[in-house]
């Protein structure tokens, strides 16, 4: 074989391996909010799902920030064992009114700080928290997002992905809001309401006809016995002698 084929050879086995060993690497993944969607106006719990990265250190802090443009009047956190959380509040230039009245301050920032435990390479934690009452008067919600790893690098999640476009590098996790449906707010929905009354109705009508079944048969059964107590007075007169 000669020289020059065996160069040839050898370049296409070097391409071949970059081209398996790129398929080999997982794409990387990224803080997302889960469930994806959530319906305007409610109030509704999410988590950010934080995956580890990096193949020789450990995430140990995580802030996430609420959208200044879209304030959420009520934020809870769920607690997370080997975490400490710290919320962070701000007033408000205006007061958003709620069904409870005015509200003066929001929650701005959500941090989780490592105490005791630590997402390692290869693992994910998920943070919950309930939000709301979610804006009506926008599609998406913007969480912008800062992870630490113990070797003080920072990834941060601050990209906001455009519509029609490429997914960014970094992208920020992200909230999509979908349109209320009907008897949001603890109102019942027509249909339930419907199925309710039908239930009702068909209920009413079984203790009707159990109501009318029961006092038929007891009609019957005191016919019954008279006619038996009549058929035995008269065959005991046939039995008896004539005078």
């Amino acid at each position: 074989m000669t020289s020059s084929r065996m160069r040839r050879l050898t370049t296409v086995g070097a391409l071949t391996g970059s081209v398996l060993l790129m398929a080999a690497v997982p794409a990387f993944a990224h803080v997302t909010v889960q469930p994806g969607t959530a319906p305007k106006g409610s109030y509704s719990t999410v988590s950010f799902k934080v995956p580890n990265e990096q193949e020789s250190a450990s995430t140990i802090k995580v802030e996430v920030n609420l959208p200044a443009d879209h304030p959420i009047p009520s934020v809870s956190t769920q607690p997370v064992p080997g975490w400490n959380v710290e919320v962070t509040k701000a007033k408000l230039a205006t007061p958003l009114k709620t069904d409870d009245g005015m509200v003066n301050e929001a929650v701005t920032k959500i941090t989780w700080t490592s105490a005791g435990s630590k997402i390692a390479p290869g693992q994910f934690q998920q943070f919950p928290v309930s939000l709301g009452p979610l804006p009506a008067d926008t599609a998406k919600l913007v969480f912008k997002t800062l992870q630490t790893y113990d070797n003080n690098q920072v990834a941060r999640w601050i990209e906001e992905p455009k519509e029609g476009a490429p997914e960014p590098q970094n992208p920020a996790p992200s909230l999509t809001l979908t349109e209320a449906s009907t008897g949001q707010h603890g109102a019942a929905a027509p249909a339930a309401d419907a199925k309710a009354k039908t239930d009702t109705a068909a209920a009413s009508a079984d203790t009707h006809s159990s109501d009318s079944t029961a006092r038929i048969l007891g009609i019957a059964g005191i016919v019954i016995g008279a006619v038996g107590v009549a058929f035995a007075v008269l065959a005991g007169r046939r039995r008896a002698p004539s005078a």
